[in-house]
């Protein structure tokens, strides 16, 4: 530790690569050492990954003390207005000196939710909605994720997921339903 009890520098060879706008928050070394994970005011660069995840890429992030534990969002497909997400495996990474990565993390991953709301569907089945921020991009970036079992190809599940995205994009009001 250096001076007034700072944490050391990354060194260069572990430092991801960043765009001209992008700026290092915090990190924190793996416990095995080989790996970093490395916050950013775009996103989470992750050990083993040669791209980081935007904040508007995780659906969620988990820290229990000692490991945070991050699930990925993958497209499945693109509709008009909106994006069909699911969860990729949840990858975890055990921190001994987390520092501020973990607060870093909860902190902006929940600011990059503008609306989100749970909708039972009356075809059957359930479906989330969430408008997130994007850093760097004007606007949102609107998303669904379906409950296991929904039948995401039924057109009628189909056509009410696009009144639902389509209701709160009009609304106005990007506060979830009571």
């Amino acid at each position: 530790m250096g001076l007034f009890n700072r944490k050391p520098k990354l060194p260069a060879e572990k430092r991801p690569p960043l765009e001209r706008d992008e700026r290092m928050l915090s990190w924190a070394a793996t416990a095995n050492g080989d790996g970093v994970v490395v916050v950013s005011n775009r996103g989470l660069w992750l050990p083993g990954r040669a791209h980081r995840l935007g904040w508007h890429e995780i659906n969620k992030a988990v820290w229990s003390g000692r490991e945070l534990a991050v699930t990925p969002a993958e497209t499945v497909v693109e509709r008009d207005g909106y994006l069909v997400v699911t969860d990729l495996p949840v990858e975890t990474y055990l921190l001994l000196e987390p520092g501020d990565v973990p607060h870093q993390v909860r902190a902006r991953v929940t600011s990059s939710v503008s609306y989100t709301a749970h909708y039972k569907l009356p075809a059957g089945g359930a479906v989330r909605v969430v408008a997130r921020r994007v850093s760097g991009v004007d606007g949102l970036r609107w998303t669904v994720r379906y409950d296991p079992g929904t039948a995401t190809d039924d057109p009628a599940v189909v056509a009410q997921t696009d009144t639902l995205v389509e209701g709160a994009r009009g609304t106005g009001d990007l506060s979830a339903p009571a």
